[in-house]
């Protein structure tokens, strides 16, 4: 491990008896790069001078369990590109959380640490930028589709320190948003600040217009071998929660499928629904069947997704839990092959491809993932003792991205899978199902967005992601709606949000 202390534009100090002599004419990430080519299998960890007695030194190789992790810290909830970032970005690595290990590409020349690898992996096609907070950011970005694991860590230091000043700069916003994101997020960024803000900077418009995206930087991380040194696997038993409703042939197979698991599951707890008062289960083969693990049954009248994984999170009791679904499928080697990735990785929380028939993956790298799937989801019991399906979501949207967004502020990321998949069925729904009575359902003024999808805006992102969202949503819907005059759509869409809102606080005071 090499620390480079600097002052925010230079190096001026090293750990222990490295030289520093190289680092004069170069910028801090210009002496980065040299070092990491003279050092090939080091850490390389940066600290601000006036930092340097709150450096938590003998942790910094227990957080980098592996080589493909970016780490930086910065205690202000002002940011580098400040928060208007959020008019352009919906994912959940804008609002960080700075009391936990958090996901996000918002790095910070504060403190940090990166293996020589990575910045031996950009092969000179990424220009060492003068400024360090850019260069850290752009890598970040860039390399989280590539498979680079970043996040705010405040472990890398041993307290919070005194605030420290963010300079912000608009020049350096559109900059990166011109370089990052597709040239259209520049005109929504400054539609954005001109409706919200009741600012119009033009010029730093103009300015972003002359540089070139990123996007077909290649960042070769693929040769760097990743197995953690983190123990998060002790006992390899897992138990199952499926809920399910009117798919009994569905179930079924899938129940097939675990019994053929190379590595049985402990338990798999079902809890089927049918809202009908006197009904009776359709799943008759539990009892007349023998299976090669327990099965826990519930029958219960009430439905709804949420309520049904709570009660069956209740039941859990091995090492880990696999959030399945009843119109899954999968090979034999499912559970072995889950658990030699998380060992791998490290991660205690992963989610996998979980595509439909012909259709094509998302990802084929292991890559932070943005939300969280609710039937495809690896997660280590212990962690569950938290967190549960918020009930305000039930018959909505958003609830599985609600769960993932508990796990990640209690300092769990969540990881996507290619490999092993699981197919999903997309089954049709049970011929029982019933309609659900939403309390919004009868406003002379209906709500857009759905209200859960709006209460997800409102818990977990920033002011500006949600204003972002209501701008995007207004030029998307403006086609799939009646009213075809502008200004009549805009008074009608403004009512729309307004109850919305409204509907979705209600749904957080009844939770």
């Amino acid at each position: 491990m090499i620390i480079i202390y600097h002052n925010g534009n230079k190096a001026v100090g090293l750990s222990n008896s490295y030289s520093i002599d190289k680092a004069s004419g170069l910028s801090i990430i210009g002496f980065l790069l040299l070092l990491a080519k003279q050092y090939p299998d080091a850490i390389l960890v940066w600290c601000h001078i006036s930092l340097k007695g709150q450096l938590n030194i003998f942790e910094i190789e227990k957080l980098f369990h592996h080589h493909k992790l970016l780490l930086s810290y910065h205690p202000s909830d002002i940011l580098f590109l400040d928060k208007s970032i959020g008019y352009v970005e919906e994912s959940p690595f804008i609002k960080i959380n700075k009391s936990v290990t958090f996901p996000t590409w918002q790095m910070s020349s504060l403190v940090g640490g990166v293996h020589s690898s990575i910045l031996l992996a950009l092969k000179d096609e990424m220009a060492p930028d003068k400024n360090f907070d850019y260069f850290l950011c752009s890598l970040a970005k860039l390399g989280m589709r590539k498979g680079l694991l970043c996040y705010s860590e405040p472990k890398l230091l041993k307290q919070n320190p005194d605030a420290f000043l963010t300079k912000t700069n608009r020049y350096i916003l559109f900059r990166f948003v011109k370089q990052h994101y597709k040239t259209q997020w520049i005109f929504l960024l400054l539609l954005n600040l001109l409706l919200y803000e009741r600012k119009f900077p033009i010029v730093p418009f103009i300015c972003s217009l002359f540089y070139k995206n990123r996007s077909g930087i290649n960042i070769a991380l693929d040769g760097i071998i990743i197995q953690s040194s983190k123990k998060v696997i002790d006992k390899r038993t897992i138990d199952v929660i499926i809920p399910t409703i009117g798919r009994s042939n569905y179930l079924y197979d899938v129940l097939k499928d675990f019994s053929r698991q190379n590595l049985l599951p402990s338990k798999i707890i079902i809890v089927e629904q049918n809202p009908e008062e006197f009904s009776k289960t359709e799943l008759d083969y539990i009892q007349n069947e023998k299976w090669p693990f327990e099965i826990q049954h519930f029958f219960i009248h009430q439905a709804g997704a949420c309520n049904a994984r709570n009660l069956a999170l209740n039941q859990t009791n091995s090492e880990w839990v696999f959030l399945a679904d009843d119109d899954n499928r999968f090979e034999s080697n499912l559970l072995e092959d889950i658990f030699q990735k998380i060992e791998q990785f490290g991660n205690p929380v992963v989610t996998t491809s979980y595509t439909q028939k012909n259709e094509y993956k998302s990802s084929i790298k292991v890559i932070q993932w943005p939300t969280f799937g609710a039937g495809n989801s690896f997660v280590r019991r212990d962690l569950l003792n938290k967190v549960r399906f918020n009930k305000a979501f039930e018959f909505g949207y958003g609830e599985d991205g609600d769960f993932g967004m508990q796990l990640r502020n209690l300092g769990h990321d969540v990881l996507y899978l290619p490999e092993p998949e699981i197919l999903h069925l997309k089954a049709p729904v049970g011929g029982f199902r019933t309609k659900p009575t939403l309390k919004w359902q009868n406003d002379a003024i209906q709500p857009k967005p759905s209200p859960t999808i709006m209460l997800y805006q409102i818990l977990h992102t920033t002011q500006e992601q949600v204003r972002g969202y209501k701008t995007i949503l207004f030029f998307k819907y403006y086609k799939y709606q009646t009213i075809k005059n502008p200004v009549l759509y805009f008074m009608n869409y403004r009512k729309q949000w307004e109850r919305s809102v409204f509907w979705a606080n209600e749904l957080k005071r009844a939770e």
